[in-house]
């Protein structure tokens, strides 16, 4: 695999193409998972693959994938990376429910079911505009008293981002972003050119899969699925893009890896460069 780091600080050096949990856990990421055996072989195979970024959180489940997590994984080899979120909680029946306070216990579920002291980083997750000063304050209290090593943020724009550093280092923005939603290509741009990195949520568009004719013809031309064309574009998109894709299969899991060897020629991006979410 040719899987490039991308070094955020001293002890944060992360695979470009890391993994996502969240479908380790049940359908719409609640309760438990269908087969908890091929979960705990996703992870040890994504490790044995020399990943070193996964992406979680203790409202997967909630707690399922944390603990999938520690049961395949602890104890944790010295360079993987694991990256959680707090900000929301899950109500009856799996609803997701912002949930902007009570941070300190969710980074403390998330401590309790990895079976850390600390945590990697922690991306405070945000629901709609506004300021964002006292949660991410709170956060690097956390960050401060050593139960947080470095602190992120998701689902935020630029302004919020721009008060957050204000508080505390941010050392990456998880937003959505792939080929055809492209919201983000100034801001991703700006990070880059501070050294922060960003993490495309629903890299493959999620729970409306990435369609396109253009991006299907060159998939074809490169010899690789759509969806590993989809993902090589964004590795090649910007050097501070972090891929955490995610399943619940490991032949899945090997298949998103791969497109880490996609090569694409300068008219295959130039051509994916100019998709539209209608192409």
């Amino acid at each position: 695999m040719n899987n490039d780091v991308l070094k955020l600080a001293d002890d944060l050096v992360l695979t470009r193409m890391g993994y996502g949990a969240m479908q380790l856990a049940g359908p719409n990421a609640f309760g438990p998972p269908r087969d908890r055996a091929e979960a705990v072989r996703v992870l040890r195979t994504a490790v044995e693959l020399g990943i070193t970024h996964i992406d979680t959180c203790d409202y997967y489940g909630p707690a399922e994938t944390n603990k999938i997590i520690k049961e395949a994984l602890f104890p944790y080899a010295d360079q993987l990376r694991i990256v959680t979120k707090i900000g929301f909680r899950r109500g009856a029946g799996g609803s997701w429910d912002p949930s902007p306070h009570n941070l300190r216990e969710q980074v403390q579920d998330n401590l309790t079911h990895l079976g850390l002291d600390s945590l990697d980083a922690v991306n405070l997750r945000v629901e709609g505009p506004g300021s964002i000063a006292e949660r991410f304050a709170e956060l690097a209290e956390m960050r401060g008293e050593g139960l947080v090593r470095h602190l992120g943020l998701s689902n935020v724009t630029a302004e919020q981002i721009a008060e957050a550093r204000g508080i505390a280092p941010v050392v990456f923005v998880q937003n959505l972003y792939n080929i055809v939603l492209r919201d983000d290509d100034a801001l991703i741009d700006e990070l880059a050119a501070d050294g922060i990195g960003f993490v495309p949520f629903f890299p493959l568009g999620g729970f409306n899969p990435v369609q396109s004719g253009v991006l299907a013809e060159v998939a074809a031309q490169v010899g690789a699925s759509v969806q590993q064309t989809a993902l090589a574009w964004l590795l090649r998109r910007s050097p501070n893009i972090l891929l955490i894709p995610g399943t619940s299969s490991v032949a899945h899991l090997r298949a998103n890896v791969a497109a880490a060897d996609v090569e694409l020629s300068d008219e295959h991006f130039a051509r994916l460069n100019g998709l539209t979410a209608v192409d």
